[in-house]
């Protein structure tokens, strides 16, 4: 039974789950329209160049949640979900999944987007584990900061690890697909790396080390 990973947010989706949560606060209008905006598509610009400061961005995109009950946080979400990710779930991503499933594989989502945004989407994708940056909580509020090392290039090593060693599982026959460069030093330790609908710099390393590249969008 190999473990079949996947990166979630341009890979399972035709988007990117963090940037839209951002986007889905303003138009709540419970953050500051144009500011919040504006440092959210810097921030994605800086993740999509591999020049991303995750702390940075983090301290970011996990303050509101510090600002709100997690009632409210929570019916928020359910919203978000149903009306920014439900459209952009990608049929094939699906059929994907469901072919891996089919062959016994184990199914993991490992993504930089935090677990508060992922775990309902994982849900709905029917992934029972899920590897995301963990926002802090104490005493059942989230604090706006960040527990552990963020899953994020080479913090997805480690996270994935982790979870090898405490669900005492290992990378034999190995499947990761993957949109983004920033994913290359966990593709470069999988048995079997996948490029999906790559970024320009990922299809040019893959094209260099003779990965599969394939398309979940045609």
């Amino acid at each position: 039974m190999a473990l079949a990973i996947f990166d979630l947010d341009n890979t399972l989706l035709c988007g990117d789950s963090d940037h839209l949560w951002g986007d889905f606060l303003v138009g709540l209008g419970v953050v500051d329209a144009d500011r919040y905006k504006q440092a959210n598509d810097r921030f994605y610009r800086e993740y999509s160049e591999g020049k991303l400061d995750i702390f940075e961005f983090l301290r970011f995109s996990l303050k509101p949640l510090s600002e709100h009950t997690t009632d409210t946080l929570y019916a928020w979400r359910e919203q978000f979900v149903t009306e920014k990710i439900e459209p952009i779930i990608l049929p094939a991503g699906l059929q994907l999944i469901q072919k891996h499933r089919d062959a016994g594989d184990t199914l993991l989502i490992i993504t930089a987007t935090n677990a508060f945004v992922t775990t309902p989407i994982a849900q709905r994708l029917g992934i029972e584990h899920l590897i995301a940056t963990t926002p802090e909580m104490i005493d059942g509020c989230y604090t706006g900061q960040v527990e552990g090392t963020p899953s994020y290039k080479e913090g997805k090593i480690e996270r994935l690890n982790q979870w090898l060693a405490n669900n005492h599982h290992n990378l034999d026959g190995s499947y990761f697909y993957s949109d983004s460069h920033n994913d290359i030093p966990l593709l470069e330790i999988i048995d079997k790396p996948i490029a999906v609908d790559p970024d320009e710099a990922l299809t040019q390393h893959a094209q260099n080390r003779g990965w599969s590249i394939i398309s979940l969008r045609k």
